[in-house]
């Protein structure tokens, strides 16, 4: 665990690259998606309430972004098969990427230490990223509230 690198990226900076495969079997690479804008938010855990409820606001607002010309990419740790259960039942419109090393996490600061009822643990801190079509990051929120997010996510795009 790099401690160091948490928090280090800001807005303004170029995105960190990551390739990660998606839970439909894709590959899927930032430099791929040059030209469009991403949403790359990190969240804990598949099926779990607060993910749920941040996951059905991107899809709830998929076509408006779309109209953006936004791409919604979910990223954890859970595995590819945990992601096709999480997708599949609750009609997510958009890739869920296994980050299962946690790496690309680190590399957005998005993975660290987290106190839960006095326990210290490590894992994704809720973390969005609003990448431009340049490739540098619009904007970040950190320790996100799922309920209302993607709606705020999608009124930051330009």
């Amino acid at each position: 665990m790099s401690d160091t690198k948490v928090h280090t990226i800001k807005e303004g900076d170029s995105a960190p690259k990551f390739s990660l495969k998606s839970h439909r079997g894709e590959k899927i690479q930032l430099s791929d998606l040059r030209g469009k804008y991403v949403v790359l938010y990190f969240y804990p855990k598949d099926d779990t309430p607060g993910c749920t409820i941040e996951a059905q606001g991107f899809r709830d607002f998929s076509s408006e972004f779309e109209k953006k010309n936004a791409v919604v990419l979910g990223v954890s740790p859970d595995s590819l098969e945990s992601h096709c259960s999480f997708a599949d039942k609750y009609n997510l419109s958009f890739h869920l990427l296994a980050d299962e090393g946690h790496k690309i996490a680190e590399k957005y600061g998005a993975w660290g230490e987290k106190n839960m009822y006095g326990k210290i643990t490590y894992g994704i801190i809720r973390s969005t990223f609003l990448i431009g079509p340049d490739g540098k990051i619009i904007k970040i929120w950190r320790k996100v509230k799922p309920e209302g997010h993607a709606q705020e996510v999608l009124t930051s795009i330009p």
